[in-house]
């Protein structure tokens, strides 16, 4: 079976692409982090 998982947060979104034979496929994060800092943010 082919399985996508998203999650999605306030400033995060990942993906993941599983397979049960084989296992993780693929996967991506995207974050704002980067963007919350250049203007003091982001902890």
């Amino acid at each position: 079976m082919l399985v996508l998982g998203v999650e999605s947060s306030c400033d995060e979104t990942g993906v993941a692409l599983y397979d049960s034979a084989h296992g993780l496929l693929a996967h991506a994060l995207y974050s704002q982090i980067a963007m919350h800092n250049a203007y003091g943010g982001g902890g």
